[in-house]
């Protein structure tokens, strides 16, 4: 029964961390930081919501669950099983497996379905983008509405849309440019994948849905760091704004853009200069690593 009040305390411990960093303002200052922290409770939510009724279920053994699950497969290849095992404790073990298994296939599925929409986009772009030696890099769109997008893969492409090109200047247009190289280059397209998976494993928790826009919404503010390590901050807040104030946008299905996602909060945080608060980072981090290495313990030691 320990091991299983441990995996619940985890849970918890997850629910409570959440709703820390869905409050915290500090995540907006250090978000490659908060992204870190994020994944950890997913992580660790994960692992836990498969432990906990694996744990109820192999109570008998008094051992780490994950050796306990090894130790019940052997009892069950020689048909004996412990006295207190029987077809509830089974079932208990079922349901943790289940649960990983569901989350592992929904991970495949999402995987699947953001690959098969990127080909198909790609596709679509060999067909109808062209480029331009304005814009080196990056692939034009002749589309009159706002569109600037990474799509993502082993080839990404940056796109930008010919209503870019005449909504704003050069610096502006360099500075959204090496956002969405951020994008490709440190991969956001899988950072966010475990938290869409989550989304579909778990639909009817709110919070997990916000977890999802949280993460989304750090990924978009890394990429505008990654943009004013090289630019000024003032380009990237005239892009945000112009994009903002554009009466239409597209945001292709498997892509990351510049402007999908809370632009005014953005143009904010630009247009404020802090610096990321290292020592809250360091804590935040800290209990991260513990938080997501509790439940390995308890399965393997």
């Amino acid at each position: 029964m320990a091991y299983a009040l441990h995996f619940a305390a985890i849970i918890l411990a997850c629910w409570l961390t959440a709703q820390v960093l869905a409050a915290a303002r500090w995540t907006w200052r250090a978000p490659r930081v908060a992204i870190i922290c994020w994944q950890a409770v997913g992580l660790a939510l994960g692992l836990s919501a498969m432990g906990l009724p694996m744990a109820l279920g192999l109570d008998a053994y008094d051992r780490a669950t994950g050796y306990a699950l090894l130790a019940l497969a052997d009892d069950l290849a020689h048909r004996t099983l412990p006295a207190g095992v029987g077809a509830v404790h089974l079932s208990l073990v079922g349901v943790g497996l289940g649960i990983g298994a569901v989350l592992l296939t929904t991970t495949v599925r999402s995987l699947h379905g953001a690959v098969r929409a990127q080909r198909r986009h790609r596709e679509l772009l060999h067909l109808v983008a062209r480029r331009d030696p304005t814009v080196p890099g990056a692939l034009v769109l002749d589309h009159p509405s706002a569109a600037a997008y990474c799509l993502p893969g082993v080839r990404p492409r940056v796109v930008v849309s010919a209503g870019t090109l005449d909504l704003l200047d050069p610096a502006e247009l360099a500075a959204v440019l090496t956002h969405e190289r951020a994008h490709a280059q440190e991969r956001h397209d899988l950072v966010l994948l475990p938290f869409t998976a989550l989304c579909r494993a778990l639909p009817w928790f709110r919070w997990v849905r916000d977890a999802h826009a949280r993460v989304a919404l750090l990924v978009e503010m890394r990429a505008d760091d990654k943009a004013r390590e090289l630019h000024a901050d003032a380009p990237l807040a005239g892009a945000l704004r112009r994009f903002a104030a554009a009466e239409h946008r597209v945001q292709p299905a498997g892509t990351l853009g510049l402007g999908d996602r809370d632009l005014d909060v953005r143009v904010q945080r630009l247009l404020v200069a802090d610096r990321p608060p290292r020592v809250l980072g360091a804590m935040a981090l800290a209990v991260a690593g513990t938080l997501v290495s509790l439940p390995f313990a308890l399965f393997l030691s």
